[in-house]
Parts: structure tokens; sequence; C-alpha cells
């Protein structure tokens, strides 16, 4: 190389190539600056790597966020994405491009690369560790525990044969290439397949549930494999005269964490940790554990990943640290650091290399047998437990979930030259292979057949005096809770007629979300499987609601959390409620109350929630417009409970009906004043009105028997009062209720949603709509200022013909635009396949309903 310090030109490099790699030789005169330094301009490492290492991580975050949104769309896992990022930089494809080894992955900076790398992966498995929740094993459940062990001692024989295989890599192997592939190809990886299921909706089924213990099973067991393979050979691949003291010393440190570590942490927690408030030194003291718990374990003779797994374990699962661990975390190590670390796993696979060693066909038939061994295996011990096919199936595909555990497995034994450059390689691909093949499959193929709940009080009207009123309360977050809670306070729950409420809290499915979040909590203990991200907020909202049934006899509260991608939560509480056999559901208004009275943007997901929970719902909805009602007027200056004043519009249809049943309901209590006001088209209304005149008269006969009833039970309660308003259109509508709030200041209005159903009554207020979601009526009231201090209540009655219009309706808006689905949302079922399951669910109600319908009207 030439010696004038002006010289520019590129290094030189002496390259060898051998079976683990390329042995690269340079001057270690290269780490610093070439050209002369002139003032405070220092040579140092630091000035000429760091350009190097900022463009390095800038084109790894680029490539594979590209890769990402690219593969979101085909149903595809993120773990596709990564073994893609890699060989996007393998010297099979852009790795020998002089741009690239020049300017962007130069030789002589790869162990920058790869100290950030292994660091970023430390911390990731700590991350592992702590979102992985023991508490689901549940070895009292045989199926998974034989799922699990079967997969795994069927699958290390056969990874084994298939290694020691002739034709597949090198012909010179040594037994700890055997171990590390063996264990790489029997693993499961947790979080991926919790995610994969939350994606395809399939954690709440029983196939899903089964799945998730056997995959933390096998976790355990990989990693139990995976401290042996550490043990057993040295860094150079031979075996390891002083394995029984790193064993000996290994099972210390794990009873040192299970008996000393996590009882410390939790004693330290509970001495320091004052209020539920956690500081930044808590924090930084756990992420320092991170490394010193690796520094032991890489001490003891095993990888510093041991270590940090074992200190994340050792985390109390059910403390506040966790959330705010996982906040300062996870996301810069995510999408910044974790990247590089794909990047390294390419660098490290030559498929070109590969193939000079082991022949097409061969290599065919060993990824085709990695796939199909644990497939195999997993739908034979599935239908030995009389699990059906198609869950068997499912099993087997899930069961060869793949993810970053793969990954440091292989790097693992390329590290310590156990695995060289064709065998790395070809199981890298496998990898690649059997994740292309596991989501996309489950999507296409498998649904879960659904258990058609049949039950007769699907709206509020069937409700009779002495049967369960069954609720399903939905909350995004805590300020949701009052308002809903004081509706359902006031919704007169008896002994006669007792309150059961399902409280369903929603999370939005994210890259912070840990797999054991994901499991919906279907006990009546809902602090079992709450954490991370949404602990405090889930106790607080499981509290509130718990209150209720402390105070109350005649009430039932369960509370839930369900993580699921916003575009298809909806999915989650129609299937919560069918499984439930509630009557109404009760939806928070995605606009929330300000601090100067008004109503703020709010959230527009959460509009989308609620409009589709209106088409797909199994039972009647609301949606309540909370403005304070537990706040206004709640109690008098005497501390005594004044009455609530609740007012019901009643314009005419079924929405109407139902929401007057909900009304009635209210009665009986002392706190609660009822006034009903129906409004009447006059005769110019009527006669300008045309086809919807005709419509309101159909409705009109069953509408005039349901005020009669009402009327004829309630005509001597005091707190009942019922007006008839003669109005010839919407702006007289306005008036009245205008005129109504100036005498009378309501807490709570209740009206009927409207759908498909118009009135002259209302005739010029569609234009004005800004909130489908609520009526022309529940519009005005949620939007009019003369409410300001009024809550409104906005009820949809269940319809089967109605629900099979709006799922029609919704097909043909979005097929269109299917492969346009949020990244972040994952693979969503297509409406074209979910139209033929909404139909089959509510066919059989269709005929039952126009025959009651028809009765009424006869009547």
């Amino acid at each position: 190389m030439s010696s004038d310090p002006f010289n520019t030109t590129e290094p030189k490099y002496e390259i060898e190539e051998s079976r683990f790699g390329k042995i690269v030789c340079y001057d270690q005169q290269l780490l610093f600056e070439k050209r002369e330094q002139k003032g405070w301009e220092s040579g140092s490492t630091l000035a000429s790597s760091l350009p190097f290492f900022i463009t390095q991580l800038f084109v790894a975050n680029l490539s594979y966020r590209v890769l990402y949104y690219i593969t979101r769309p085909f149903y595809l896992p993120p773990f596709v994405a990564q073994i893609l990022c890699g060989l996007l930089f393998s010297p099979s494809v852009l790795g020998n491009v002089d741009i690239v080894i020049q300017h962007i992955f130069p030789y002589r900076f790869t162990m920058v690369l790869e100290t950030f790398a292994n660091l970023a992966l430390v911390y990731n498995i700590f991350l592992l560790g702590l979102g992985m929740d023991l508490r689901m094993v549940r070895i009292t459940e045989f199926k998974p525990v034989i799922i699990a062990f079967a997969g795994l001692f069927v699958a290390l024989p056969v990874g084994a044969a298939l290694y020691y295989l002739p034709g597949n890599g090198h012909p010179e192997k040594i037994l700890a290439g055997c171990v590390f592939w063996s264990v790489s190809l029997a693993c499961t990886n947790f979080p991926d397949l919790a995610r994969i299921l939350a994606d395809l909706k399939l954690l709440r089924s029983d196939m899903g549930r089964t799945a998730m213990c056997a995959a933390i099973i096998t976790d355990l067991c990989t990693w139990v494999l995976l401290v042996f393979g550490f043990a057993s050979f040295t860094k150079s691949g031979s075996w390891n005269i002083r394995m029984p003291y790193v064993l000996f010393a290994t099972a210390i440190f794990v009873v040192f964490c299970i008996f000393v570590l996590r009882p410390g942490i939790k004693w330290i927690f509970a001495k320091t940790v004052k209020a539920g408030h956690v500081g930044d030194t808590h924090v930084w003291f756990v992420l320092g554990g991170v490394v010193l718990c690796g520094l032991i374990t890489d001490a003891c003779g095993v990888h510093s990943i041991t270590g940090a797994f074992l200190f994340g374990l050792s985390i109390p699962h059910d403390h506040i640290i966790r959330n705010m661990i996982e906040e300062k975390l996870h996301d810069f190590l995510a999408g910044i650091l974790m990247p590089l670390f794909y990047i390294i796993c390419g660098l490290r696979a030559d498929i070109g290399f590969m193939l000079q060693y082991t022949d097409k066909f061969m290599m065919a038939f060993v990824i085709c047998s990695s796939f199909l061994v644990k497939i195999v295996t997993t739908v034979i011990v599935s239908l030995f437990m009389r699990m059906p096919m198609r869950d068997a199936l499912a099993m087997g595909a899930l069961m060869n979930t793949k993810g970053t555990l793969s990954l440091v497995v292989l790097n693992a034994g390329r590290d310590t030259k156990a695995l060289d450059s064709p065998m790395y390689t070809h199981m890298t691909i496998a990898l690649l292979v059997m994740s292309l093949v596991v989501e996309p499959l489950l999507a296409v193929s498998y649904k879960p057949k659904k258990k058609l709940a049949h039950y007769k009080h699907r709206t509020v009207q069937k409700i009779k005096g002495e049967t369960e009123f069954r609720v399903l309360a939905c909350v995004h977050i805590l300020p949701n809770v009052s308002g809903i809670a004081n509706l359902l306070q006031v919704s007169n729950p008896t002994k006669q007629s007792p309150l059961n409420v399902f409280a369903i809290h929603l999370v939005e499915l994210t890259g912070r979300t840990t797999a054991s979040l994901l499991i919906m909590n279907d006990e009546c203990k809902p602090k079992a499987n709450f954490s991370d991200r949404v602990r405090a907020d889930s106790d607080q909202i499981a509290e509130n609601f718990e209150a209720m049934e402390v105070n109350n006899d005649a009430m039932m509260v369960q509370t839930i959390t369900a993580v699921s991608p916003y575009t298809t939560m909806h999915e989650d509480i129609c299937a919560l409620a069918e499984d439930k056999r509630v009557c109404f559901i009760i939806l928070p208004y995605h606009k929330h109350l300000t601090p100067d009275g008004r109503m703020g943007e709010g959230n527009s997901s959460h509009a989308d929630i609620n409009q589709n929970v209106l088409n797909h719902a199994p039972c009647s909805v609301g949606i309540l417009v909370d403005r304070g009602m537990a706040m206004v007027r709640s109690e008098s200056f005497r501390g005594e409970a004044m009455k609530r004043e609740v007012a019901m519009l009643f314009v005419g249809g079924p929405d109407d009906r139902e929401a007057l049943s909900y009304a009635w309901r209210m009665v009986g209590q002392h706190v609660i004043k009822l006034t009903v006001v129906r409004f009447v088209p006059g005769r110019e209304a009527l006669l300008s009105s045309g086809k919807v005149a005709a419509e309101y008269e159909r409705e009109k006969q069953v509408d005039d028997e349901c005020i009669y009833e009402f009327n004829f039970k309630t005509m001597n309660d005091s707190s009942v009062k019922y007006i008839e308003k003669v109005v010839n259109d919407g702006q007289d509508t306005i008036s009245t209720i205008r005129e109504m709030e100036d005498n009378n200041s309501y807490d709570l209005y209740v009206v009927g949603r409207g759908y498909n159903s118009d009135s002259p009554v209302t005739a010029g207020l569609n234009d004005w709509s800004s909130s489908p979601e609520l009526g022309t009526i529940g519009d005005t009231l949620a939007s009019s200022n003369f409410t300001m201090h009024a809550s409104v209540l906005v009820i949809q009655q269940y319809s089967a013909v109605n629900r099979q219009a709006a799922v029609a309706a919704a097909t043909a808006t979005t097929v269109p635009g299917n492969n346009q689905e949020s990244v972040d949302g994952g693979a969503k079922v297509t409406r074209d396949a979910e139209a033929p399951f909404m139909k089959s669910m509510y066919e059989d109600e269709e005929e039952d309903e126009e025959e009651e319908h028809q009765y009424g009207i006869h009547r």
C-alpha cells in the first residue's frame, strides 16, 4: 500500500476462502484515518469507524423496514423480513458488490458491527425472558406437554440424521455442529407463534391455547439444550473437558436466580417503589443487571445470552417496572439495533459457497424433511389425542414456527466453529422456507369452526323481568370507565333480573405487545395475565368495575383484556359477545370530553371499531357519548342522592323500541326520573314525505303497541312521564329538544340509531350528519351545544336481516382494497370469507324475526 499520507485509495486485503468463511488479513493501521490529521482532529478508531457505523445502521434499518412492509400483505411473519434483510447483503446477493464492500460493510469494521449486534442480541434475549410468563404453562394439561416433547424427541434425532446425510455439506463434520443444527431445527419460537395466532384470530380457540402452551414448553427445553451445547464444546468446536464444572456453575447461577435474585428484586421494588411510581434509577439498574448477569454466565462457560434470559425471567411478572423497561428499551432495540444482528446473519451466509458442497436435490430433500418432521409428528400425536384433523394440521404447522431464537442457535454454532458456512447457510434457508409457509398456509386453509350459540335474548326488548341481563362493556382507556360504570349502575340490577357485566379492556396490538399479554384472560380473577404496557391501566379498570360488584349484590363483573389490531378488534368483541351470550354491547364514543366542556377530535380508529361492531354484532349495541354523567348533579347540597333526569326520544322503528326498552329498565330506582318524548309527524310532514311516510306507517302499528304497553305498565309510576310532540320536519324536532333542555336539563338522553329507518320527523337532518354510527338524532345531540352537560346513549337493535346487509356492504367496500391492510395489523381474514360465516350464524334467526315482526303488525 502506498506510503503517501494523502493517499485516499481503498485499502488492500488478503482474503482466503475456507469452509468456515472468509479469512481476511489487513493492516491494523487501516482502522485509523488514512489522510493527514490537522489541528485537533484525531486519528482514533472512533473517528474512522463512527461514520461507517452510522451508515451501516441506516442501511440495515432501511432495508429491514422496506422488506417488512413488502412481506406483510402476504401474511408473512416479521421473521421472514429479518432473514431476507440479512440475505440481501450476503456474498451471494449484494455482499460482493464493490460499493457495499468499500463504503457500507468494509471488512476492517466488521468487529465493530458484530459488537453492537451482539449487545442488541443480549438485550433482545432479556426482553424475551421478560415477556415470558411461566404461569401460562399448565403441566396438569397433558395435551400440550405431550405435543411439545414428542416434537422435540423426534425432531432431534431426525435433525442429526439429516446433518450427517451424505452430500449435505462438507464431509468433515463434528458432533458439536450436529447439536446446534438439531436444536435449531427442533425449537419453536414462542413470541412469533403468539403473534401469528393473534393475527389469525386463533388465540381464543382451543387449538391456539394448546399451541401456546406447547410452544413455551418447547422454548424452555430449547434453552436447556442450548446451555448443554455451550457447556459441552469449546470455542473451537472440540469437546470441553471442563463440561461438569461449567454445568455445575450454571446450575448454581440458576438456583441463585430462582431463590435469591427474584425474591431480592421483588423485595427491593417493594421497599423503594412508592405509590406505584417507578423512577428511572430502577430501570437503569435493571438494564445494568442484564449486562452483569450476561458477564457471569459468560464467565461460567456458557453464552452471555443465557444470563440475560434468566435475568428477564427473574423480574417479577406482575410489577410495573416491566412496563417501564418495555417502553424504554423495546422500540429502540427492535427498531434500531436488532437489524444489525440480521445483517451479521446474512454476511455469514454464502449460498454460492454452500452449493459447492451440497447437491441441489439433496438441499431440497433436507429442507422438505426439516419442514415435514414436526408436522408429521405433531399430526400423529394430535390425532392420537383425538383432536380434529384440521386442528392437528394447524398444530403441526404452528409448531414449525421459527424466530430469532433459531438464528441465535445457529450463530452460536457458527461462533464456536461447530457449524461451517455451508451448513449454516443451509439451515438459514430452511428456516426461511418454514417461515414462508406457516402463516399463509394457516390464513388460507384454516378457519376455526365456530360453535354457534343459539340463544334467544339478543335484544334488550326480549329480556323479561326475571331474566339475567348480560352486558359486554368495552373500554379503551381509563376515562371510558366512569361513564359506562355509572350507566350500568342506573340500569336497575335486581335479584329478579341481575346484571352480569363482562368488562373488556381493548388494547391495540403493537410491536411492544408481549406474547403473554396476547392471551385473553377469561377468568374471574382478572389480574392473572395482566402485564407490561397496559398493566397499570388494566389494574385500575378492573378495580373500578369490581367496585360495582362489591356495592351491589345483584351485579356480577368479570374483567377481560383483549389485545388485537384495530382493524380486526371488532371480531374479538363480537366473538366474545357470542361466547358470553350477551344481549347488549356498550361501546365508548371515539371523542372525549375536553377540560373546556367540549368534545375533542377523538381517535378515528375507535370510530372504525364502533362502526364495525355495529355491522357485525350478534346482539344489540349501544354507543355512549359520555359528557360526565358521573360528575354532574350527582349529589345535592345536603349530601343526598339526587334524581338522574333521563330523557328517551322516540321517533319510531326497531332501534327506538330497543332504546325505550333500555330506558324502561332504568325505571324502579328512586334516583331515576324518566321522560319519554314521542315525536309524531304532522299531516303536512306525512304528505310531503312520500315513500318515507309509507314506511313510517308500517312501523307505526308496532310502535303504537310498544308505547301502549309502556304507558299501561307505568301509569301509576310518578317517576315516569310520557309526552307526545307533533313536528313537521327535522328543524321542528331540534327546536322541541332545545325547548326541553331549556325547561328541564337532563343528565342522559337515550335514543335509537335509526339504522335503515327514515322518518318524516328527521327530514333534513341527514345532510348534516358527521357521525353515522350515532344516527341522525344521536349525532345531533352529540354535536349540539344545548346538550353540553348531557350524555347520550345511542342504541341499535339486533337484526339478522340488517346484519347480513351490513356484512354485504362491508364486503363490497373492503374487497377492492384487501391488500392494503395496516402493517401492524398483520394478517387479516378477507371479507369474502367472512360473509358466509356471518350468514350461517344468523340465518336461523332471520325467519323467526320476520314472523315476529309480521305478527306484531297483524296484532
